[in-house]
């Protein structure tokens, strides 16, 4: 069944509709779906409501800690349940919550948010500025958004890639407030816009504009009002999603620039450590994994990977690394830390790697393709850039394929966003299209 996302901009609340419509679109879909997944075996506080309220997750893991899901895929893969056209071009992924399905795409040289149901029947689309473009021949397809909506207590916050951060009422999509970061803190435009996918905490919302009067932010996420602008980070933008970790007694916020990894104090925004790393195109896209005090990062173009542990000297964090391996350079498809070994893909063709996560030594590679990655019930769910997406079974031993099936075309340009799991569903996004299959074991999702 497709879906064609052709309806206009609206603010209108639902609760303002007549209530044979909304019971119909909205509630009874989203209370009929939650019944069928409560059958499923949906398990943990927050698959309760079977939510993935931002990128990679709750707590950007990007782990899922759904069970019951398909253990082996037929020959010509899970069930396609439903898509949805429409969403123009762009690599952001999907989040999930309240019931309601959300992304981001470029229509006309605009960027929008896009509100789906649970049976992808379009709710809302809300522009979020005029969308980034480029003169650089071998960047004509990297068009659209990469920033995924994140949903906080009833509201959706969108980056756009000219710089513009909106929060929109997430049953609506009436916007509620909005500011133009590179006036705001003096940034330029970055080299192939801004990515980063935001992250709440509390009362509070992280962002990097990577300008001179504010490279990394912290804002009031109900106001949109600075809380702290730290300047001391240098370089320029890095493009990964921001973290959170707690060490020492202090709790801080993770990201990149272009040529290091840091950590801010949340609630001052002062610079507690950094970690130079810099590749050869300056582009430290992927996010930090974190166990305990230890901090994995990885680069592509021939960076590598590096591990690392914080100590306290005094009123002084200091990074010690531990080692570093140019296996894995990880270019944007995330990595996953499992039992003790870490998944992701190397740049170029080097393909799939399971790297011990203490010593950095290599467990296995597979060369078939590279792309990105997530977890869900003790398997891996490998989507390579060219549309083929694999389940593979999360195990150090060997490289073990459960099924694989080519995902359609929506457009043009490379298989980028990353694929989600959630409610025994798995959401692929390819350009103007948005694929959702059954990978529940009972079939009924």
């Amino acid at each position: 069944m497709e879906t064609c996302l052709n309806l206009p901009v609206s603010t209108e609340n639902h609760y303002s509709r007549k209530p044979d419509s909304f019971w119909k679109r909205i509630l009874f879909p989203y209370l009929a779906i939650c019944f069928l997944i409560s059958l499923s075996g949906c398990s943990g506080k927050v698959q309760d409501l079977c939510e993935w309220p931002s990128f990679h997750g709750p707590d950007r893991t990007n782990k899922s800690s759904e069970t019951g899901l398909l253990r082996e895929w037929p020959e010509d893969g899970p069930l396609l349940l439903w898509e949805a056209a429409g969403l123009g071009e762009g690599f952001s992924t999907v989040s999930i919550g309240g019931g309601l399905i959300y992304t981001a795409g470029i229509l006309d040289n605009q960027s929008y948010v896009f509100c789906f149901d649970l049976t992808g029947n379009p709710v809302w689309k809300q522009p979020n500025g005029i969308s980034w473009s480029t003169n650089m021949s071998h960047a004509s397809s990297y068009l659209g958004p990469r920033s995924t909506p994140t949903f906080d207590n009833g509201v959706i916050y969108h980056l756009g890639d000219m710089g513009r951060l909106a929060a929109f009422d997430a049953e609506s999509g009436k916007e509620i407030w909005y500011k133009e970061l590179r006036e705001e803190f003096d940034a330029d435009i970055p080299e192939y816009g801004y990515a980063e996918s935001l992250l709440t905490d509390g009362d509070n919302i992280y962002v990097r504009p990577a300008g001179r009067k504010g490279f990394q932010v912290c804002l009031n996420r109900n106001t949109g009002e600075l809380v702290w602008a730290n300047t001391e980070i240098p370089g320029i933008e890095g493009y990964s999603s921001a973290i959170i970790m707690d060490f020492g007694g202090s709790r801080q916020v993770l990201g990149s620039s272009s040529n290091c990894y840091y950590g801010v104090d949340t609630k001052t925004g002062k610079l507690l450590w950094k970690v130079d790393f810099e590749n050869q195109r300056e582009l430290n896209i992927t996010d930090p994994v974190v166990r305990g005090d230890h901090v994995f990062i990885s680069g592509g173009y021939g960076k590598g990977s590096m591990l690392f542990r914080l100590k306290r000297a005094g009123e002084e964090i200091i990074p010690e690394i531990i080692w570093e391996t140019d296996l894995m350079d990880n270019h944007h498809g995330g990595v996953i830390l499992h039992e003790g070994y870490l998944y992701g893909s190397g740049s170029n063709s080097r393909g799939w790697f399971c790297l011990d996560f203490m010593t950095g030594q290599q467990a296995w590679n597979d060369i078939r393709g590279k792309g990105s990655v997530t977890f869900a019930d003790g398997m891996l769910y490998m989507l390579d850039e060219r549309g083929t997406m694999r389940l593979v079974r999360a195990s150090p031993e060997s490289f073990e394929a459960k099924g694989e099936f080519k995902v359609p075309e929506g457009g043009r340009g490379m298989y980028w966003a990353h694929p989600v799991v959630c409610g025994g569903r798995l959401y692929i996004r390819h350009a103007d299209k948005l694929f959702v299959y059954d990978i529940s074991r009972n079939g009924q999702n």
